[in-house]
């Protein structure tokens, strides 16, 4: 029988693993994860903070307005928690960017936990906000006001889910993607590898530096060397 070429059947060394075909795509996951779980972070912290309803014939918010409006109504037509936590979930998000091996998993894991929680805030918000505002409104001229959503509101709900699931994938895929270099570590991470090469010095030259050209002279001292030290026999 005719010897088959080595890789040929695909079975030589330089083939990748039976899991490489699906490992490369997970490493290229992480730039679109984290564009899209930051794009969507950014909306839900500033819609958190913006009213998710419009009131009809209610007062416009200004600097210096009463401290009822400030506290009570306007107050009623934001959720803050929306905002505070995509805000958790975006850091924790930028942790990963900065951490390895099991560290960086446990950060992606509490970034899903905090992306749950700002879904369980925007679907909480659509729920509620209608019913702080009749609170607010009762025994007022607004109290039969007709209201209507906001953008703002309307922006949180796929932002949410954006956010829900780029985090869900960073933490299939976050032992996959690529890591730091270790040169960003502190020096005294770098010390063991200081010291190794320390000891792999060349040893120091063995020709006195009479007979020793300039060119040799100036090597030794590039090279951290005295070139005045004669070796004592």
């Amino acid at each position: 029988m005719p010897e088959t070429a080595p890789g040929a059947d695909g079975l030589d060394g330089d083939t990748p693993a039976p899991g490489a075909p699906t490992a490369a795509p997970r490493r290229r996951t992480m730039g679109p994860v984290l564009l899209g779980a930051a794009v969507a972070g950014a909306l839900l912290a500033v819609s958190g903070d913006r009213p998710w309803l419009d009131v009809e014939g209610a007062p416009e918010p200004t600097e210096g307005s009463g401290q009822q409006v400030a506290t009570g109504f306007d107050l009623a037509l934001r959720n803050p928690a929306v905002t505070a936590l995509a805000l958790v979930a975006l850091a924790a998000l930028g942790v990963v960017l900065v951490t390895r091996g099991r560290v960086r998993r446990v950060v992606a894991v509490l970034a899903l936990l905090a992306a749950a929680g700002t879904a369980v805030a925007v679907g909480s918000g659509w729920l509620r906000t209608p019913d702080r505002v009749a609170e607010q409104t009762t025994g007022t001229p607004l109290q039969d006001a007709a209201t209507s959503w906001t953008l703002w509101a309307w922006t949180a709900l796929p932002a949410a889910a954006l956010l829900l699931a780029a985090c869900a994938v960073a933490v299939r895929d976050v032992r996959r993607w690529p890591e730091m270099g270790r040169r960003y570590d502190a020096p005294t991470s770098r010390s063991g590898a200081a010291a190794g090469a320390v000891g792999t010095a060349p040893a120091a030259p063995t020709t006195p530096p009479a007979e020793r050209s300039s060119l040799d002279l100036w090597k030794a001292m590039d090279e951290g060397q005295d070139p005045t030290d004669t070796p004592r026999h």
